[in-house]
Formats: structure tokens, C-alpha cells, sequence
């Protein structure tokens, strides 16, 4: 009963704060206080929000009266760029200058992609969301030029309009002027008579005169020290964080590879274990209790969330799976491996012929540098192994020295598309628009078969494709020696360990 009273408080004190961050916009600070003249509690707020987006890059939806994060989006909101703005108007201290160049560092930083700047799906570890919406451009960067701008940069005074809530300009001057039409019987607003002026003098400024209101020019900063102290012992500093597995996630689930050490020691200290099935499929299992520390064992678990995130979005772009065929001589396409697909480079599924060609060994196997064997990887299909780096770095460099198209062949010995499910590589996380080629996976098992074929032959030609082609498709308009005609002879002149028959309509 006392841990369920425990949990109400800690909600109840996630919604107030949820509620004057986002249904109050603008915010009951800076730009509301500061017309309103009330600067002092707009600084003292402001720089809360300030502290807090300072630990987090960003301002969180929703954090607790302790100031932990509870919702972690950011859809990269305008009004804290607002309130500096509005602030600095009303103080010119040169803090809110550097606040908000902290802000404009930060959306450059970590929120920039190459066509605009994407919400944040979660600010503790950065990942991003697929959208960038209108207001980030209409109020975003209007505040920040504003702040920065000197006043020849302006084709207007800026003190002769006020801002809606939107970012839009409205003229001062609306208010006083006069209606040509007259007041309807229901209207009970009264007009000054026609021809007078109304007076204006108690309205020439938008912001209070802070040289009344604050003499000395230090008072901002006394009332910012004790915020700051106040953010400071709840929320750790982000300086202090800059160890591994001691703060910010440092390990990112698109970055990790079960092959690299280092990222297993990382793992190791947030408290994940790592768990190889014999499907060829790794486990990740965390326990808080062997995290080095309870920071780091937050960490494990963003890890652990962002690894759930990331398999669900795999599973619903799931493609389905591809064709190695091997159609050279002694095979001529009676060898078919089940490949995996990648989700970059090219579309197999849109292509009708596919991408055919000799197969070659890149060196390095893993094709994580630049390749020594570029002139032989030119205009052939590529080998690789699976590991060391991104699958999209091995695209690239197999692309740079000439390769029509890749297969990379699993590390894990023994796994097989029989026992596992279809694997489809995925991107760096980045944009994987330069690749232009074919990248295709196969388990151990088949990829040995494809590696046995190419020491018994030497030169080994494969078909990439959606689906396995017959042999009218393959080798239409040319001619196959009568002897190998007959699918008992293109069977049997299969090394043992090389035969994979596909039944059926070779011979048809």
C-alpha cells in the first residue's frame, strides 16, 4: 500500500509538470511573465528548463518533480527558444545568448539528418523519429535568428509588432486603429468619436524597464544560482557521465556487434549477458544487481529498450527472402541457397533478370578497409564475412573497389536457414542511399556449400535474385551440351557434399 502511495505521488508529480510544460504553451515563463512583467519568476523558471535540457540536450515531454525523465520525446519544441528570446529582450544579460547557443549546438549536434532535423524519440539516447514538424521551422529558427540578429539585420522594428503564440507578427498598431463600420446593437464596445486619436502612451513598450525593476546588473544571476544547485543534486551532471557504462548510453543497439570485444565489455558493465543460441541467434538478458553501477545499469536498461525497439522495427519492415544460385558448370543453376536480404542497395524484387557474375573472396574477409584485391573484385560478386563492422560499411567498400553486388556469410559455425529465421541485414543507422549494389546473407551452412564450390572450381558464377530461376529462364537462346541435358547427370556430377538438388523443372 505505501509503494502504490509512493507511485501515485511520483505520477501525480509527472502530470504537473507534464501539464505546465505542454498544455500551458506558451509556457507560464519567459514569454507570458516577461510582458506581463513578472522577471523574476520567468528567470527562475527559465533556468530550471535550462538545467534540465543541459543534462538532457533536450527538453523532455514529461520529467518528475526530481527531475528524472518519464517521457523522453522531444518533437524539437520551439517555446523554450521562445522564452530565451523573450528573456534576453527583457534583461540583455549575454547568458540567454549562450543559452541559446546551447540550443542551437544541440539541434545541429543531435538532431540534424541529411533532409532537415528529426524529432527525438528519446532524448537519453538519441534515437530519432521520422518527422519534423511545421512549427520547428516557423517558430524555431524565427526565435534564434531573432536572438542573434543585431538590429540593422532586421528590415523592421521588431518593437512595433508582438508575437501570437504561432510566431506570427501582428502590428501594434492594430489596436488603435478605428473602425470604419459601426458598432453593431449587441456590441457594447465604446469608440472615442470620430477624428479623436486614442492614447497610447501607456503601451509604447512590450518589455518592463529591468533597470527599474533589477539595479544591479548581478541580480539575474543571484536568482539563477540556487535553480542551478537545485537541478545539480538531482539529475547528475552530464560531465560526470563521460565514462563508459556511467551515464549516457555509450554503446547505441544499431552500433552492436556480438563479435566486437569491446562492445561486450560494455554490455558486461551495464549488466547485460549475452546468450548464443544454437540457431545461430544471440540472447540479451540484463540483470540490474551485476551493472557496475546503478547509473550504468540505467544505461543497460536504455540498451535493453532500444535493442526491443529496434528488432520490432526489423520485424515490421521484414522482406522476404532472396536466391543465391550457383549456374556455372558443373551446378548450371540446380544449386539454390536461401539468402537473407538487406534493407538497402539494390531491390532484387524490381529487377528481372537479377545480378549475375563470378564470385570472389574480398581481403580482407570482412571487408571492413579498403580492399587489397580490388582488381580482382572488380566486376565480380564479392565474399564476405560476417562481423568486425556495419553491413553497410562492407557495401561500401565492395562498391568502391568495383563489385557488382556482395554476399556476406555468417561467422556463427553450424547455423543454417533450416533451424533459424530469415536474417535481413539493416542499415547503419544512417543514410545508405549510396548504395547502389546487392548485398545478400547467407547462414554457415549454405555459405560453406558456396565456399567448398568455389576451392573445388575455382571460377564459380551465382545468380542474385528474388527467386530461383529454371533453366529455360537461365540460359535462354543458349545451348547446353546434350550430355547435360538430363538432370540425373547435372545431379550426379555434383561433388557429394556440393549436391542440392532442386526437384522439378530444370527438365520440363
Amino acid at each position: 500500500m505505501q509503494r502504490l502511495a509512493a507511485q501515485c505521488r511520483r505520477l501525480i508529480s509527472v502530470i504537473l509538470v507534464y501539464f505546465s510544460l505542454s498544455f500551458s504553451f506558451p509556457p507560464p515563463l519567459s514569454p507570458s511573465q516577461v510582458l506581463k512583467g513578472d522577471i523574476r519568476p520567468a528567470i527562475e523558471t527559465h533556468e530550471m528548463l535550462y538545467q534540465v535540457t543541459k543534462k538532457h540536450n533536450f527538453l523532455p515531454e514529461a520529467f518528475t518533480t526530481d527531475f528524472r525523465v518519464h517521457w523522453a520525446q522531444h518533437p524539437l519544441r520551439p517555446e523554450f527558444a521562445e522564452s530565451t528570446y523573450f528573456l534576453y529582450k527583457a534583461t540583455r544579460d549575454p547568458y540567454y545568448l549562450e543559452a541559446g547557443r546551447t540550443v542551437l549546438e544541440n539541434l545541429n549536434r543531435f538532431a540534424r539528418v541529411p533532409c532537415g532535423f528529426a524529432a527525438m524519440k528519446d532524448v537519453r539516447t538519441g534515437s530519432h523519429e521520422d518527422r519534423m514538424d511545421s512549427f520547428f521551422l516557423a517558430e524555431m529558427f524565427k526565435y534564434l535568428y531573432l536572438l542573434f540578429a543585431d538590429e540593422e539585420d532586421l528590415p523592421f522594428d521588431v518593437e512595433d509588432y508582438i508575437f501570437t503564440t504561432e510566431a506570427h507578427l501582428l502590428p501594434l498598431s492594430l489596436s488603435t486603429a478605428l473602425r470604419s463600420a459601426a458598432p453593431s446593437a449587441d456590441n457594447n464596445t465604446v469608440l472615442p468619436p470620430a477624428g479623436e486619436e486614442l492614447d497610447d502612451s501607456n503601451f509604447e513598450w512590450t518589455c518592463p524597464n529591468t533597470r527599474l525593476l533589477f539595479p544591479d546588473p548581478g541580480f539575474p544571476r543571484t536568482l539563477r544560482e540556487p535553480i542551478r544547485s537545485a537541478v545539480d543534486k538531482s539529475c547528475h551532471l552530464a560531465s560526470s557521465r563521460s565514462e563508459p557504462g556511467l551515464g549516457r548510453a555509450p554503446l547505441r543497439a544499431r552500433d552492436f556487434m556480438a563479435s566486437n570485444p569491446e562492445h561486450l565489455e560494455l554490455l558486461r558493465r551495464m549488466g547485460v549477458s549475452l546468450i548464443h543460441l544454437k540457431d545461430g541467434r544471440v540472447q540479451l538478458v540484463q540483470h540490474a544487481t551485476q551493472a557496475v553501477s546503478p547509473v550504468a545499469a540505467e544505461d543497460g536498461m536504455r540498451f535493453m529498450q532500444e535493442m526491443m525497439e529496434l528488432s520490432s522495427q526489423q520485424q515490421k519492415e521484414q522482406l522476404p527472402p532472396r536466391a543465391v544460385q550457383i549456374v556455372s558448370h558443373p551446378f548450371f543453376g540446380r544449386v539454390v541457397l536461401t539468402a537473407g536480404p538487406a534493407q538497402f542497395g539494390t531491390d532484387l524484387s524490381k529487377s528481372t533478370t537479377g545480378v549475375q557474375g563470378s564470385v570472389v573472396v574480398a581481403e580482407p574477409y570482412s571487408g571492413c578497409a579498403e580492399l587489397a584485391n580490388g582488381v580482382l573484385v572488380a566486376g565480380r560478386i564479392a565474399l564476405l564475412q560476417r562481423g568486425q563492422c556495419m553491413f553497410a560499411e562492407k557495401a561500401r567498400n565492395i562498391q568502391k573497389a568495383g563489385a557488382i553486388g556482395g554476399i556476406v556469410i555468417d561467422d556463427n559455425e553450424g547455423s543454417s536457414s533450416d533451424t533459424a529465421p530469415l536474417f535481413q541485414m539493416a542499415g547503419d543507422g544512417r543514410s545508405t542511399d549510396d548504395v547502389t549494389l546487392p548485398l545478400l546473407f547467407l547462414f554457415h551452412k549454405e555459405g560453406n556449400i558456396l565456399m567448398e564450390a568455389l576451392r573445388e572450381y575455382r571460377e564459380v558464377e551465382v545468380l542474385l535474385s528474388d527467386k530461383a530461376r529454371d533453366r529455360a529462364a537461365l540460359y535462354k537462346g543458349k545451348a547446353l551440351p546434350s550430355y547435360l541435358q538430363s538432370s540425373k547427370y547435372l545431379c550426379s556430377s555434383i561433388p557429394p557434399c556440393l549436391l542440392l538438388c532442386v526437384g522439378g523443372g530444370l527438365d520440363e
